[in-house]
């Protein structure tokens, strides 16, 4: 334990938990891996978004006459190539963060830990917002999820302070021999 940027949780009951919010990082990482390989295609063959983002709609069985159609028309007609590659750099680091991430939890490292609440709890105004504006299943259901996530993590962090401290996660001292 003398490298704390190495240390690891030391409550063996978390081995699986962590192991899975690291499954859902990395999926959401492959996903943004995916997103930005699709934009640098877009890119490097010129392609016409506007004519993309309308079969975005049409395969979404989005009605292209709705107000948010419209909306996102209009945003795909304002995006440049140059603001295409920001974009792109964006998502790599995005990427890049939740690989880390998972990598990290799946060790279970304590700093993947304290990333993880940061980063989550970082994503749940936008989130709340979005469901606010448009409250969907999906949008309940990511908000919930991220929600679910990020005290999961606080509560591995808490127990593990507390077991460090020689205390049960209640905040009782844990006397030797106990």
């Amino acid at each position: 334990m003398g490298n704390s940027h190495l240390a690891t949780t030391s409550h063996p009951d978390h081995h699986r938990g962590l192991r899975t919010v690291a499954l859902i990082e990395a999926i959401k990482g492959v996903l943004a891996v995916g997103a930005g390989l699709a934009l640098v295609e877009v890119i490097r063959h010129d392609v016409d978004l506007e004519d993309v983002a309308h079969n975005v709609l049409v395969a979404l069985r989005i009605d292209p006459d709705l107000r948010i159609s419209h909306y996102f028309l209009r945003q795909v007609e304002r995006v440049s190539d140059a603001n295409l590659w920001n974009i792109v750099a964006i998502i790599a680091l995005y990427a890049s963060l939740r690989f880390v991430e998972s990598f990290g939890l799946w060790r279970q490292r304590i700093w993947a830990e304290w990333l993880a609440i940061v980063s989550g709890a970082i994503y749940l105004p936008f989130k709340l917002r979005a469901l606010i504006r448009h409250p969907t299943p999906i949008h309940w259901a990511i908000l919930l999820i991220n929600i679910v996530i990020v005290l999961y993590i606080v509560y591995v962090r808490w127990e593990d302070i507390q077991q460090r401290h020689g205390r049960t996660p209640t905040g009782r001292l844990v006397e030797n021999g106990d």
